[in-house]
């Protein structure tokens, strides 16, 4: 094998352990069921937080955009957000609730556009345009399809029936063209949170010791993670979006999906 394709192959599949801190910003988008069966308004919680360390809380402020697709159809979804505030295990946090009207069957892509966060420890802002997808009856109709964000992870596996022990491949877009290269944070959700309490929950797992699980895009934009756990993993691609700038400062404008695994019955 040549050394460019060892290169081409370790850059798709490759899972690295970067020396940056463990714990990894995330915006969530949790409803505690991704597979959905009978029609109603689903809950959403939406929290800035580091779930895999069950740490610090960060205040949101409120949404620029916060919609559906289903079957293609866009559907704004800003009348269903309401101010909330998160307890975590280390702080208290401004976060939001939501709902999804979830009635036929088919895929919903969920997304929030969130106001760029400002994290003074590193004096950047941090805007994670973050994407989930519902599913009622098991119908695929929208999760393969890009939505045509300033910059998205588009699924390469179904998002909502990952098998514990297999991958989840994406691709990393801005304005609709592959981010050659770009680095993926993968962060695990050990502490579900409570959306009834709107609180924090026991962890399931603790954080790497060898700090953020870090995976690095091909030349096409496209990574790959084996999935070791059931449960709900999030990806970030950092720095991903075509804005490099707010307020007069650096942004990272980066694209977060989150999928739901499971274990194969």
């Amino acid at each position: 094998m040549t050394l460019n394709k060892t290169a081409a192959l370790l850059a798709l599949s490759t899972t690295l352990l970067s020396p940056i801190a463990a714990s990894a910003h995330f915006l969530l988008h949790y409803t505690e069921n991704s597979l959905i069966e009978r029609p109603g308004d689903v809950p959403v919680g939406l929290i800035f937080w580091h779930p895999m360390a069950n740490g610090h809380a960060m205040d949101m402020g409120t949404p620029e955009e916060f919609y559906m697709i289903h079957n293609g159809e866009k559907t704004d979804l800003m009348d269903r957000v309401a101010p909330a505030t998160f307890k975590g295990a280390e702080n208290e946090a401004a976060a939001f609730t939501a709902s999804v009207p979830v009635k036929r069957s088919g895929d919903y892509v969920v997304v929030t556009v969130p106001t760029p966060y400002y994290e003074e420890s590193e004096d950047i802002y941090i805007q994670q345009i973050t994407k989930s997808v519902l599913n009622r009856n098991t119908l695929p109709t929208d999760w393969d399809k890009p939505v045509g964000l300033a910059t998205e992870i588009l699924p390469l596996n179904k998002p909502y029936n990952v098998i514990v022990g297999s991958t989840f491949s994406g691709q990393v877009l801005a304005n609709g063209e592959p981010v050659p290269g770009a680095e993926i944070e993968i962060e695990y959700m050990a502490s579900e949170p409570d959306l009834e309490q709107f609180s924090t929950t026991d962890p399931t797992v603790g954080e790497m010791p060898g700090g953020a699980i870090v995976a690095i895009a091909d030349e096409n934009g496209v990574f790959s993670f084996g999935i070791p756990k059931a449960g709900y993993w999030g990806f970030a691609a950092l720095g991903s979006g075509p804005a490099t700038a707010h307020n007069g400062k650096e942004l990272s404008q980066d694209a977060v999906i989150w999928i739901d695994a499971t274990d194969l019955k």
